[in-house]
Protein backbone atom coordinates (compact mmCIF):
# COMPACT_ATOMS: atom_id res chain seq x y z
CA UNK A 1 0.00 0.00 0.00
CA UNK A 2 2.12 2.91 1.25
CA UNK A 3 5.67 3.07 2.51
CA UNK A 4 6.74 3.95 6.05
CA UNK A 5 7.33 7.59 5.12
CA UNK A 6 3.67 8.21 4.36
CA UNK A 7 1.98 5.59 6.54
CA UNK A 8 -0.55 8.18 7.70
CA UNK A 9 -1.92 8.33 4.14
CA UNK A 10 -4.79 5.85 3.90
CA UNK A 11 -6.62 4.64 0.82
CA UNK A 12 -10.07 3.12 1.30
CA UNK A 13 -13.17 2.15 -0.62
CA UNK A 14 -16.63 3.37 0.42
CA UNK A 15 -19.65 1.59 -1.04
CA UNK A 16 -23.26 2.69 -0.85
CA UNK A 17 -26.54 0.77 -0.59
CA UNK A 18 -28.44 0.19 -3.81
CA UNK A 19 -31.83 1.23 -2.40
CA UNK A 20 -31.77 5.00 -2.00
CA UNK A 21 -33.73 7.90 -3.49
CA UNK A 22 -30.51 9.12 -5.13
CA UNK A 23 -29.42 6.32 -7.48
CA UNK A 24 -26.08 8.11 -7.99
CA UNK A 25 -24.94 8.31 -4.36
CA UNK A 26 -21.32 7.66 -5.31
CA UNK A 27 -21.17 10.65 -7.69
CA UNK A 28 -22.90 12.90 -5.17
CA UNK A 29 -20.53 11.78 -2.39
CA UNK A 30 -17.54 12.38 -4.66
CA UNK A 31 -18.62 16.00 -5.16
CA UNK A 32 -19.21 16.52 -1.43
CA UNK A 33 -15.98 14.91 -0.22
CA UNK A 34 -13.74 16.63 -2.73
CA UNK A 35 -11.99 19.56 -1.11
CA UNK A 36 -12.36 18.56 2.55
CA UNK A 37 -9.26 19.29 4.63
CA UNK A 38 -7.20 16.11 4.88
CA UNK A 39 -8.76 14.50 1.80
CA UNK A 40 -6.06 14.03 -0.81
CA UNK A 41 -8.20 12.57 -3.57
CA UNK A 42 -11.60 11.05 -4.26
CA UNK A 43 -12.43 8.98 -7.33
CA UNK A 44 -15.33 6.96 -8.65
CA UNK A 45 -14.83 3.18 -8.49
CA UNK A 46 -18.18 2.18 -9.91
CA UNK A 47 -21.87 2.89 -9.85
CA UNK A 48 -22.05 2.52 -6.04
CA UNK A 49 -18.46 2.94 -4.79
CA UNK A 50 -15.91 5.71 -4.36
CA UNK A 51 -12.25 5.49 -3.51
CA UNK A 52 -10.76 7.93 -1.01
CA UNK A 53 -7.19 8.80 -0.08
CA UNK A 54 -6.80 10.86 3.09
CA UNK A 55 -4.30 11.86 5.74
CA UNK A 56 -5.03 10.08 9.02
CA UNK A 57 -3.61 13.00 10.99
CA UNK A 58 -6.48 15.19 9.74
CA UNK A 59 -9.29 12.80 8.86
CA UNK A 60 -10.39 9.24 9.63
CA UNK A 61 -12.63 6.75 7.87
CA UNK A 62 -14.99 6.84 10.83
CA UNK A 63 -15.33 10.62 10.48
CA UNK A 64 -15.97 10.23 6.74
CA UNK A 65 -18.57 7.51 7.34
CA UNK A 66 -20.33 9.55 10.03
CA UNK A 67 -20.32 12.58 7.78
CA UNK A 68 -21.89 10.67 4.89
CA UNK A 69 -24.57 9.12 7.13
CA UNK A 70 -25.32 12.53 8.64
CA UNK A 71 -25.81 13.93 5.14
CA UNK A 72 -28.33 11.19 4.32
CA UNK A 73 -26.23 8.68 2.41
CA UNK A 74 -26.86 4.98 2.97
CA UNK A 75 -23.65 2.97 3.30
CA UNK A 76 -23.56 -0.65 2.23
CA UNK A 77 -24.86 -2.84 5.05
CA UNK A 78 -23.65 -6.29 4.06
CA UNK A 79 -21.84 -8.26 6.75
CA UNK A 80 -18.52 -8.05 4.89
CA UNK A 81 -18.81 -4.27 4.45
CA UNK A 82 -19.65 -3.79 8.14
CA UNK A 83 -16.69 -5.96 9.19
CA UNK A 84 -14.31 -4.06 6.92
CA UNK A 85 -15.47 -0.70 8.25
CA UNK A 86 -15.21 -1.85 11.86
CA UNK A 87 -11.70 -3.19 11.24
CA UNK A 88 -10.57 0.03 9.55
CA UNK A 89 -12.09 2.15 12.33
CA UNK A 90 -10.34 0.06 14.98
CA UNK A 91 -6.93 0.00 13.25
CA UNK A 92 -6.99 3.74 12.60
CA UNK A 93 -7.95 4.46 16.20
CA UNK A 94 -5.16 2.16 17.42
CA UNK A 95 -2.62 3.67 15.04
CA UNK A 96 -3.44 7.18 16.26
CA UNK A 97 -3.22 6.05 19.89
CA UNK A 98 0.17 4.41 19.26
CA UNK A 99 1.50 7.54 17.59
CA UNK A 100 0.29 9.69 20.46
CA UNK A 101 -1.98 11.74 18.28
CA UNK A 102 -5.65 12.35 18.74
CA UNK A 103 -8.06 10.75 16.33
CA UNK A 104 -9.45 13.45 14.09
CA UNK A 105 -12.91 14.57 15.12
CA UNK A 106 -15.66 14.67 12.52
CA UNK A 107 -15.34 18.45 12.21
CA UNK A 108 -15.35 18.15 8.45
CA UNK A 109 -19.13 18.07 8.63
CA UNK A 110 -19.31 21.82 8.97
CA UNK A 111 -16.99 22.28 5.98
CA UNK A 112 -19.18 20.07 3.81
CA UNK A 113 -22.37 21.90 4.79
CA UNK A 114 -20.72 25.25 4.08
CA UNK A 115 -19.36 24.01 0.75
CA UNK A 116 -22.74 22.59 -0.23
CA UNK A 117 -24.59 25.76 0.85
CA UNK A 118 -22.28 27.93 -1.24
CA UNK A 119 -23.00 25.89 -4.36
CA UNK A 120 -26.77 25.59 -3.98
CA UNK A 121 -28.96 28.14 -5.71
CA UNK A 122 -30.95 30.05 -3.13
CA UNK A 123 -32.30 33.54 -2.49
CA UNK A 124 -29.70 34.51 0.10
CA UNK A 125 -27.24 35.88 -2.42
CA UNK A 126 -27.06 39.43 -3.57
CA UNK A 127 -25.41 39.61 -6.99
CA UNK A 128 -24.62 43.31 -6.61
CA UNK A 129 -21.10 44.43 -5.70
CA UNK A 130 -20.50 45.24 -2.04
CA UNK A 131 -20.38 49.00 -2.58
CA UNK A 132 -23.89 48.97 -4.16
CA UNK A 133 -25.45 47.05 -1.29
CA UNK A 134 -25.02 49.96 1.14
CA UNK A 135 -27.34 52.23 -0.83
CA UNK A 136 -30.54 50.24 -0.36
Amino acid sequence: MNGPADSTIKEREICFASLHPDPHQARTALLLLDGIEGMESVWLLGERCVGVRYDLRKLSLQAIDELLVELGFHLETSLLAKLKRALYHYTEETECANRGCELPQPGATREVFINRYEHLPHGCRDPRPEYWRRYL
